[in-house]
């Protein structure tokens, strides 16, 4: 595939990951059924709150071209940390978890090898 067909590839990558983690952390944060699903969890509120907000502004972040490193690696660690605490607890339902670490990683590492080029 020439070059420039990968990167649009991994431009629509990028974009169809941050709509999609943005609108499913807006249910997350908004939505009633959502705040009571997470009650059951045992965890404050709070962290229902402070988790769908960080994945909110890296959502954001992430399609962003001077932003999208910083938001990408930012996409990572919050999927990482919350598929931990999935796996503590004994929920083993991290494989969408998994797809949005590996599309991010793509996403991240094509960026820094363009901006090493450039450099």
């Amino acid at each position: 595939m020439p070059e420039s067909r990968v990167s649009r590839a991994i431009l629509g990558l990028q974009w169809t990951l941050g709509i999609v983690v943005l609108a499913e952390s807006l249910r997350f944060v908004l939505s009633a059924s959502a705040a009571h699903a997470f009650a059951r969890t045992g965890l404050p509120g709070g962290v229902r709150i402070a988790l769908g907000g960080a994945e909110i502004l890296a959502a954001l972040l992430f399609p962003i071209p001077r932003t999208a490193i910083r938001g990408g690696v930012f996409l990572v660690a919050i999927f990482v940390l919350t598929g931990l605490v999935h796996l503590v607890r004994g929920w083993w339902d991290v494989e969408g978890l998994v797809v949005y670490v590996a599309a991010a990683l793509v996403v991240v590492v094509q960026k820094r090898e363009l901006a090493g080029q450039t450099r």
